[in-house]
């Protein structure tokens, strides 16, 4: 029997279970939580609340993975927005133009629970697949040369062994990998933190409209201005809902009062989320978090790796929610897995080594681009911005610019944003020129609405 064990049941876990199925005669899915058998909320997935999107890059990766799941989304009333006529941003640079030139890049906007389930709903069906819900890894079998299962203890029965040829650990941010792997006898894996002190408040409201295809519409901080980094997104998800989500640095953070809600939104370099707000009807209290820090383990750069082990997801990094990385690098991951097992089995040496370094690839990606922004804010980092930070930042901010104005520069953009490019296709000579030349047309004076869209801003009086 070949077997495989997956620690952790969301979205990492239940990916990297159907990217082993093909190569294993069981898989066995343990999970803390017992799952909802439904889009319902569950305890482990408090970050479920705030605002979420699936960019196109991890979209397509998770179909490949589980066929069928995105036309399931789109049927439960998730909302798949083509990127660049589907947004409306507000930028430290200006207005994005909403360019009608069609591109194949987009997001899946809906709510976490929303997409989960479905994932889990397909992945389960196979019979291959075994999900322990409700248990407790505890430990990793095995020694620093080769990982051969883990302990579970599960609904109070006696702590017992499962084996495993390949161990997967998908149990995010508070992976217990660093412990595991310590008691096994190594040692020293660099960590890094990039705490930009952003706090999150999000709720839910009806929309005061059922217009097909209503934009996300998104108003950006600024990292290097003198002032904390304040932000919104509103994100229409499924029933008719805007799922918004309020952001702020040290010292400019939302509070979790409802009353505060709307009045924070107005006061954004730019009101239109405020405005928008104030028409609609709220649906649920407001909701905070904390944890929105970036943090990265380099499992890659261990002088020595275990056989059959394989850290996944955000137990290797976590990158602040602003920038809709974590599901995208996920699925990633996932596939990279999928296609690293088809050279040689679960069996193969150096399989395990060989998958962390191919996952490094765009968590390091998704890493770079975040922290080239957050480690601007006073006290993110833990070191001071590097040179090759400033230099990210310098490019990155002249592309924006371009972008309010140039088509072809906001289409590159759009390619790195979604994952589906590498950062590198932003240093191809057509880009560098474009960015050299400035934007090509004038910047927008006022939001790029539609007369529908700007009609909600301005309802008109009840007779």
């Amino acid at each position: 029997m070949r077997r495989a064990v997956v620690i952790g049941g969301g979205l990492s876990g239940m990916l990297a279970a159907t990217a082993l199925v093909p190569f294993a005669d069981e898989v066995t899915v343990v999970e803390r939580d017992v799952l909802p058998r439904g889009p319902q909320p569950r305890k482990g997935l408090p970050q479920a609340k705030h605002a979420h999107v699936l960019w196109s890059g991890g979209a397509k990766a998770i179909e490949r993975l589980v066929p069928g799941v995105t036309e399931r989304w789109i049927d439960a009333g998730a909302q798949k927005i083509p990127l660049m006529s589907g947004m409306v941003a507000h930028t430290p640079q200006g207005w994005y133009r909403r360019w009608k030139r069609p591109t194949p890049h987009y997001l899946i906007a809906a709510s976490r629970d929303l997409l989960d389930w479905h994932i889990r709903d397909l992945v389960l069906q196979d019979s291959r697949i075994r999900l322990l819900d409700g248990a407790e890894v505890t430990a990793l079998v095995g020694d620093a040369q080769k990982v051969t299962g883990v302990n579970v203890l599960a609904n109070g029965a006696a702590e017992r062994e499962l084996e495993a040829d390949l161990v997967i650990d998908a149990s995010g941010r508070g992976s217990r990998a660093l412990h595991w792997l310590s008691s096994l006898g190594i040692l020293g894996i660099r960590e890094r933190t990039v705490d930009s002190g952003l706090a999150y408040a999000s709720r839910i409201y009806q929309a005061t409209t059922r217009l097909d295809n209503f934009p996300v519409v998104n108003v950006q901080a600024e990292p290097r201005g003198s002032h904390p980094g304040q932000a919104a997104a509103l994100i229409p998800i499924e029933h008719g809902r805007w799922l918004v989500s309020l952001s702020g640095t040290r010292g400019g953070e939302p509070t979790a009062q409802d009353e505060d809600f709307v009045p924070f939104a107005l006061q954004l370099k730019h009101p239109l989320v405020g405005m928008l707000l104030a028409q609609a009807t709220p649906l649920t209290d407001v909701a905070m978090s904390r944890s929105t820090g970036n943090g990265r383990r380099y499992f890659e750069q261990a002088p020595a790796w275990p056989e059959g082990l394989v850290v996944l997801g955000d137990a290797v990094a976590t990158y602040n929610p602003v920038y809709g990385q974590g599901m995208s690098v996920a699925a990633l991951g996932a596939r990279l897995l999928g296609s690293e097992l088809k050279q040689g089995g679960l069996r193969e040496p150096g399989l395990a080594q060989r998958v962390q370094h191919a996952i490094a690839r765009p968590t390091q990606e998704a890493w770079a681009g975040a922290t080239a922004l957050d480690v601007f804010y006073p006290g993110a980092p833990d070191q001071q911005p590097t040179v090759t930070d400033r230099l990210i930042h310098r490019v990155g901010s002249r592309l924006a610019k371009t972008a309010t104005g140039s088509a072809h520069v906001a289409t590159a953009l759009t390619q790195v944003t979604t994952m589906e490019a590498s950062a590198t296709r932003l240093l191809w000579p057509d880009v560098l020129l474009a960015a050299a030349c400035g934007p090509l047309k004038p910047p927008l004076q006022s939001p790029p609405l539609t007369p529908h869209e700007q009609a909600l801003l301005n309802p008109a009086p009840a007779h």
